[in-house]
């Protein structure tokens, strides 16, 4: 039987050749330069090939297919699965298909990497079933299981509710259990799929028989990656059934991060501060080996944010201060992209931010706040939210440094904020009644459709505002009242701060308790501070907080069992930053020695950790930009050591026959002056011919202000990775490269760059961090950074 080979496979296997123009697709068939031929689907999909990463466990998955590296990548592929890595699976996946195109169970391993996008997974299972013939019956069943799964509707259209799919999939992974009790993949799939059901409305019945399957995988492969579901079993249950598998959990997978993020979820849970942070770092640096090896920028990592912002947490529970700080402002250093991380979106920019700010307020270091306040690290910002934010702490900060001036003139920044929204408010629903009477005057002459639309648009940009502003208010008038507060203890009236400190928002407790103990409510004092113990125990800031304010001279051992306990938690703390600097005397006076934590020891249940440095980097490292060699118009060659000691951004565009390349160029061409002026210089480098090349500069009516070099043969797009592996097409690539020759930024897509103001501000901002700023001009900052001062 014949079946139907996706061009995607076809092209890696045989070698294509493009037309003049480089890739080129015809507009009247609809696929633009660049984009994928197979539907948006795969534009946004993995585009360059897979290989056979070290540290992928030790997975065996028969598929029927007689291609040795199809065999390879499918297990990899598998692994990548477990290890919840979905990006890199549908690699792996598609590049066993590439090997093998008629292997059905590739495009199921491809259908099972889109958890999160069922229109993609529903296109790879209809591949996988259209070869399911020649499949044997075990194949079948997970392919026809998981396609029914993915189904929405039956075969006569009416809804198939999620509870009822997953019960049809949990009893159909129990089938092919049942068959072929030897497959511990399955195993390990159908104890996924019952932890799973819970988000479809079918809690677990039985934590102990789940836990069972997952040891039968176990029993067969004790470094099976299921550790991996393990640890979600119990997470929220009983953490402690699952220290075994977090111990195991990395070693079982080691070249996946989230693997070794897992186990910080078990410590967490059991207050284990120092072990979970050991975890989150060795997350951090799998994922930085694997950013620098294969040349993805950080935020483009699933889960990367979010584990370092969670260790910069548990490192504030144990007294970390200098590495939380230190971990912070590296996030915020990191290459910022406008679709995946600034400070509006959630990514590294975004949660550094709030992270440096929360280790800052917690350990109260206002004067290094108020020095960060006027760097790029706490930069003002136009979200408004995170300005407020900002304002606040920074009013406390001067207030609780005595800078009552500063402090005055930040609270009325924030209540003038107040009035101005609530004349905004007031504005916009007068603007309503006006736009609701002219409606109803509009309908009795014969309304048109371009004035209803135009009338339905100012309504909803209208009611959006309305809902912002009236969400932001609250949030200013909380912010104001803290530096109010703030002021108020500054000026030791106690009582009076006590009086509004609920209407206010300074989110620490522990300050409370200690304006308590100073305005002589001892008892309300000591009370406060036994609530933030319960809450959160075995962490250092409560109990040394009881220390202080429970210290009397005249009988220091009353807090000695305290102190000792708080030796152990603080065993890795830095008892030079000033709110742990205070109990050095009280430690005299116990006579212990001037450093008075405690020896770290490990635990025995930890398992055989590997030395942290051979996971990968401390930090994060652009790469060294690789060597590559292209044309100019007249002749010249460009090559890289030509670019190396001045900062260049170089386009990679796809010709003047891709109309999305021309107007990019048109974009960065009339703006080439202004990054010149401040010392970068513009390249473009083109996937067609000089001829072509040649051809459509003399037919261009205006000369572009960027030189232009031809690469026919796409050595320099391949080189940068701007090339399709599996369609055999360049794509679109914008490169920031330093004096050093070292990538700062990147963008590699089926669309050109168009954000030539993101550009040029970024590219200052990371030349500058990279110790490559002398001749930068200054970026102008954003127009409310000079209020404070005034």
């Amino acid at each position: 039987m014949l079946r139907t080979i996706p061009l995607f496979f076809i092209a890696t296997i045989c070698t294509l050749q493009f037309v003049d123009l480089g890739f080129t697709a015809d507009p009247e068939e609809g696929v633009l330069a660049g984009h994928s031929t197979h539907g948006d689907a795969f534009n946004d999909g993995p585009r360059q090939a897979a290989y056979l990463m070290p540290g992928m466990g030790n997975i065996q998955f028969a598929a029927s297919t007689e291609n040795e590296l199809t065999k390879k990548f499918i297990n990899q592929g598998v692994a990548q699965l477990h290890g919840f890595w979905y990006y890199e699976a549908e690699r792996s996946f598609r590049q066993a298909a590439v090997h093998d195109p008629d292997c059905a169970i590739a495009y199921w391993g491809m259908a099972q990497a889109n958890t999160g996008n069922r229109e993609r997974a529903r296109d790879f299972v209809a591949e996988a079933v259209e070869r399911i013939e020649g499949t044997t019956e075990r194949e079948k069943m997970f392919i026809l299981s998981y396609e029914q799964f993915l189904k929405e509707e039956d075969d006569k259209g009416k809804k198939i509710e999620r509870k009822d799919r997953a019960q049809k999939y949990t009893r159909a992974l129990e089938e092919i259990v049942e068959e072929y009790p030897e497959d511990i993949d399955a195993k390990a799939l159908l104890a996924l799929q019952l932890w799973q059901n819970s988000r479809a409305g079918l809690p677990i019945v039985s934590y102990v028989a789940v836990n069972s399957i997952i040891g039968d995988v176990f029993d067969e492969n004790p470094m099976h990656p299921a550790h991996h579901y393990r640890i979600h079993l119990w997470d929220r249950h009983k953490a402690k059934r699952a220290l075994h598998s977090a111990a195991n959990c990395g070693p079982s997978l080691p070249g996946v991060a989230h693997m070794w993020h897992m186990p910080g979820h078990i410590y967490d849970k059991l207050h284990r501060y120092q072990d979970a942070v050991w975890q989150q770092e060795a997350s951090a640096r799998v994922d930085h080996a694997h950013m620098m090896r294969d040349r993805v920028m950080p935020d483009q990592i699933h889960n990367f944010a979010h584990n370092n912002e969670w260790l910069i947490r548990n490192l504030i529970k144990i007294g970390r201060v200098e590495d939380g700080l230190s971990l912070a402002k590296n996030m915020l250093e990191l290459p910022r992209h406008p679709k995946y991380n600034s400070l509006e979106r959630r990514g590294s920019s975004k949660y550094g931010r709030e992270r440096l700010l929360l280790v800052l307020s917690s350990y109260r270091l206002w004067d290094e706040l108020i020095k960060l306040s006027e760097t790029m690290y706490l930069e003002s910002t136009e979200d408004r939210r995170l300005e407020a934010e900002r304002l606040k702490y920074l009013g406390v900060a001067y207030a609780m440094t005595g800078k009552a001036n500063e402090a005055r003139a930040i609270q009325g920044q924030l209540l003038q904020k107040v009035s101005d929204n609530k004349a905004s408010l007031k504005g916009m629903e007068e603007q309503k009644e006006a736009d609701e009477a002219a409606a109803k005057k509009d309908v009795d002459k014969g309304d048109s459709k371009k004035a209803t639309a135009n009338r339905e648009r100012r309504k909803k940009e209208r009611e959006e505002s309305t809902k912002e502003l009236k969400r932001l208010n609250p949030q200013l008038e909380k912010a104001a009242k803290s530096i109010e507060i703030a002021l108020i203890a500054a000026n030791k009236d106690w009582e009076a701060a006590l009086k509004d400190w609920k209407k206010a928002d300074l989110k620490d407790n522990l300050l409370l308790a200690e304006w308590q103990s100073k305005a002589g409510k001892q008892k309300e004092a000591l009370e406060t501070v036994e609530k933030e113990i319960k809450s959160k125990p075995e962490q250092i800031l409560p109990l040394a907080t009881k220390i202080f304010l429970s210290f009397n001279p005249k009988s220091p051992e009353d807090v000695r069992e305290d102190f000792e306990k708080l030796q152990l938690l603080a065993s890795q703390a830095d008892i030079e930053t000033p709110l742990l600097a205070r109990l050095t005397p009280l430690a005299l006076e116990l006579g212990l020695e001037e450093n008075w934590r405690a020896e770290y020891e490990l635990a025995d249940d930890l398992g055989d950790r590997p030395d942290l440095d051979s996971l990968g980097p401390f930090r994060w490292h652009p790469y060294l930009a690789p060597d590559f060699q292209a044309q100019a118009s007249d002749g010249e060659q460009l090559r890289l050591k030509d670019l190396k000691g001045k900062p260049t951004l170089v386009i990679f565009y796809l010709g003047f026959g891709c109309l999305h390349c021309v107007e990019q160029l048109h974009e960065f061409s009339p703006r080439a002056d202004e990054f010149r002026e401040v010392g970068i210089d513009l390249v473009a480098v083109s996937s067609e011919k000089m001829e072509s090349l040649k051809e459509a500069l003399a037919d261009y009516s205006k000369p572009l202000d960027i030189p232009l070099h031809s690469d026919p043969e796409q050595k320099a797009f391949k080189a940068y990775r701007c090339f399709d592996d599996f369609e055999q097409q360049p794509l679109h690539g914008t490169f920031l490269i330093a004096p050093d020759g070292r990538v700062l930024w990147q963008d590699i897509s089926y669309e050109p760059f168009m954000d030539v103001d993101f550009a040029l501000k970024e590219s200052q901002r990371l030349l500058r961090l990279a110790g490559h700023g002398d001749k930068l001009k200054p970026i102008e900052p954003f127009k409310e950074d000079t209020l404070a001062k005034d």
